[in-house]
């Protein structure tokens, strides 16, 4: 979490202050940044694109559906 704050500030800010600030050697930071992505980091972003094509193909809609002749 804490390179990943770095990435994103590091425009704004020199990444040897942040990562001082954040207490993380740049060393560390910069191995990550050369990292591929894990094989968990892979699974999710499958299962986020298999799950956006069931709520695409449901028109938006999720859960079970309603029994429109019962009523409350």
């Amino acid at each position: 979490m804490r390179f990943v704050f770095i990435h994103a500030e590091r425009a704004s800010y020199p990444v040897r202050m942040l990562c001082r600030v954040l207490e993380v050697s740049r060393s560390g930071y910069y191995a990550w940044l050369g990292r591929s992505p894990s094989a968990r980091k892979k699974a999710d972003a499958q299962l986020a694109t298999k799950i956006a094509a069931v709520h695409k193909k449901s028109r938006g809609t999720y859960g079970s559906p309603r029994s429109e002749g019962r009523k409350r």
